[in-house]
């Protein structure tokens, strides 16, 4: 029997071949990576590291912003968010429970203390999870309602810290302080006014640290970490006047609550350095919940429009310089033909007859302005204007600074803009150029920002200060000037007459312009117009500029200029500048000290004593805000208001309190409100004794 052979297995030499080669190449790959440093354009050391290292971002402390008298404006503070733990598996002991136990009841408590209602609440806590937040009224608390909170002692109810920014006045001069908050990093930058323009100063510089990290993400033992600690930012003083700021704006809010406006805008500035004190205008926000913001640009800087008759005061100051201004000489007042186009004065053209150049500017004839444009001709004009900084920003730190319009050519063009149509200015080159009729002919430019101020040391990084631009005018022109603002406001012959306060000499122009039309021409209806006033006070001495600018105002000129005549009077009497019989017994003087922190009863007695009336809001035992602030002067008798650290505010007796206390009041305690009627408070719809329910609206009805 023949025996079976084993079937011959044979081996392709190609397949073997290639497979030898295929591990030589491994082979060679594996000894190049070990020892190269980079491959396909990777570095492996750093590879490897990034697996196993773990960088975590300290973030810098952001910078404060402050008022000129060290008054907080912006800061950043530490926010809470409220959760709740949900899932029984929390709790190992009975006792001690570590998850909500009763919802009904953690609801009815936490209710009132993070404005959702009890039915929120409850929805939250019946869902099917470990924990959820408790949103969206327990998100971004204070540490004051956290400290509420954590006194109910309610099981299973905890805090997740963080930090944000807070604006401690709320809607405060809220287009220049602008606003920041957190990007999707969780970095805080600024988007708006100071807090945009100055971000990178204000954010200091982010540290971190470094270490090698197990699979679980902690730090590895016996494991070295690099950590380089942050920059914090620098802190920001402004020139703004804490005191005469709100002035503006309680000023403002009291008109924007009788008559329907596009905008207004009033600022006041320091006459000797060209500092902004004060700058407000509304509409405005609030800064830390953006509600009411329609817009991301600031009226002082952003706006641009034609400026009306405000602008009669430089082209008549351009035709002094240039030698063509005769003021005695005289013209026909009434209508002046240019080509086919036509130039009326203000009353229907019938104007006053013969008159002179002099008495042209009182009545704010826009005749007299034509005649002296044509005398001087284009280019003389557009440069003088040039020279006065219209036309170009005037470099003031604030983001979005418009550069206006000087775009006249044609013969109607130059004559429109010598009587300030045609042209677009902004309110802040009108301050700058009315610098120059309060430094002897010496243009200044404006500033916002008092100092820079290093937050670790207090050294001054970067003082600001009075700076010249260049000498516009003379001696003699400015005084002519200055006595022809003053025929304007108290010769009575138009409706400046309005703009007369009871305690300073406030001497100025005011200006109404046509509205341009967006399909050509002018808007025509009877509130189209911007109504302006460019004024300086007390005239011997000019310690300040106040130029205000509304756009279809709803309402009397005299209303309008009443807003300015109260600044006026504040400002006089808060800085002791009066000039009349009326003028304050300084023995009647105070300046406040700084009362936040102290006891309550301490210095509610401390003030009495000093013949002030102190307003204590809330029940607490400490103050926490007050108001005039530090360092404001007052006179005896005046309200002192004091908040404290309690929650619930109750109704004060307002009977007889002036707008600007009532409105003060409620903007203390973030308390909505609206006013019908004018002077004193007559009644409100919240009984006095009463507690206040802050979701509600107080109605004040004055006399």
């Amino acid at each position: 029997m023949k025996k079976k052979r084993n079937p011959t297995i044979k081996i392709n030499m190609i397949f073997i071949v290639g497979i030898s080669l295929l591990f030589c190449l491994i082979i060679i790959r594996i000894i190049y990576i070990s020892m190269a440093k980079e491959v396909d354009g990777v570095n492996l050391s750093t590879f490897a590291a990034n697996r196993n290292t773990e960088k975590k971002t300290l973030y810098a402390n952001r910078g404060t912003i402050y008022d000129v008298t060290g008054e907080i404006l912006a800061q950043n503070v530490n926010s809470y968010t409220v959760i709740a733990y949900l899932s029984s598996s929390r709790t190992t002991d009975d006792k001690n429970p570590q998850h909500v136990v009763d919802k009904q009841a953690t609801a009815q408590a936490l209710a009132p203390l993070i404005n959702m209602s009890e039915e929120q609440i409850l929805n939250l806590l019946n869902k099917d999870a470990y924990q959820v937040e408790l949103g969206p009224g327990g998100r971004g608390i204070t540490e004051l309602v956290k400290s509420q909170i954590e006194e109910l002692n309610l099981p299973g109810i905890d805090f997740i810290s963080s930090t944000k920014r807070y604006y401690k006045m709320g809607d405060f001069a809220s287009y220049t302080i602008g606003y920041a908050k957190k990007d999707e990093d969780g970095e805080i930058n600024g988007e708006m006014g100071i807090e945009e323009y100055f971000n990178d100063i204000l954010k200091g510089k982010d540290g971190y640290t470094e270490y090698q990290k197990d699979l679980n993400g902690y730090q590895m033992p016996n494991t070295p970490s690099l950590t380089k600690d942050p920059t914090s930012g620098k802190d920001i003083y402004l020139t703004i006047d804490n005191n005469i700021q709100i002035l503006l704006e309680n000023s403002l809010d009291a008109i924007d609550n009788e008559y329907e406006s596009e905008w207004i805008t009033m600022t006041v500035a320091d006459a000797k350095t060209g500092a902004i004190v004060a700058t407000a205008s509304n509409p405005s926000f609030n800064l830390n919940t953006l509600e009411g913001i329609e817009n991301y640009l600031s009226p002082l800087v952003s706006y641009s429009y034609e400026p009306g008759s405000t602008m009669k005061i430089f082209s008549f100051m351009a035709a002094m310089e240039y030698g063509l201004y005769n003021g005695s000489e005289t013209y026909m007042s009434g209508t002046i033909n240019i080509g086919d186009d036509k130039v009326v004065d203000f009353n229907k053209g019938v104007g006053w007859g013969q008159i002179t150049y002099d008495q042209g500017f009182t009545y704010s004839s826009n005749t007299a302005a034509t005649m002296l444009a044509q005398k001087m001709g284009r280019a003389k004009l557009k440069d003088f204007y040039e020279k006065l900084g219209f036309g170009s920003p005037t470099g003031i730190t604030l983001p979005g600074e418009e550069s206006g319009k000087l775009a006249f050519k044609y013969d109607i063009e130059v004559a429109n803009a010598a009587f300030g149509q045609g042209i677009l200015v902004t309110p802040i080159q009108m301050i700058q150029a009315l610098t120059t009729l309060t430094n002897d002919g010496v243009m200044l430019k404006p500033y916002i920002v008092d100092k820079i101020v290093d937050s670790d040391t207090n050294e001054v990084v970067e003082q600001y200060k009075r700076t010249e631009v260049a000498t516009i005018a003379s001696s003699a022109t400015v005084e002519k000037l200055k006595s022809m603002m003053y025929d304007v406001v108290y010769s009575g012959f138009t409706d400046a007459k309005f703009y007369q306060p009871n305690n300073v000499t406030l001497i100025g122009k005011t200006g109404t312009a046509q509205i341009a039309s967006p399909t050509g021409g002018y808007l025509t209806g009877e509130y189209d117009y911007i109504r302006s006033f460019a004024g300086i006070f007390p005239q011997e001495d000019p310690q300040y500029i106040i130029y205000i600018a509304a756009k279809q105002l709803q309402g009397p000129i005299s209303r309008l200029a009443k807003v300015v005549t109260n600044v006026v009077e504040e400002v006089a009497k808060y800085k002791n500048i009066t000039e009349t019989e009326n003028a304050i017994d300084e023995s009647k003087i105070i300046t406040l000290d700084n009362y936040i922190s102290t006891d309550v009863q301490t210095t509610k007695d401390n003030l009495q004593a000093k013949g002030l009336t102190p307003i204590i809001i809330g029940n607490g035992s400490k103050i926490i805000n007050q108001y005039p602030i530090k360092g404001n002067t007052i006179v005896a008798g005046s309200k002192v208001m004091l908040l404290t650290n309690d929650s619930n505010y109750v109704m004060p007796d307002v009977s007889g309190w002036s707008r600007s206390d009532i409105v003060t009041f409620c903007k203390l305690i973030h308390l909505n409100y609206q006013i019908n009627g004018s002077g004193k408070v007559q009644s409100t719809s919240i009984a006095t004794g009463s507690l206040i329910d802050q979701n509600s609206t107080l109605i004040i009805n004055l006399e």
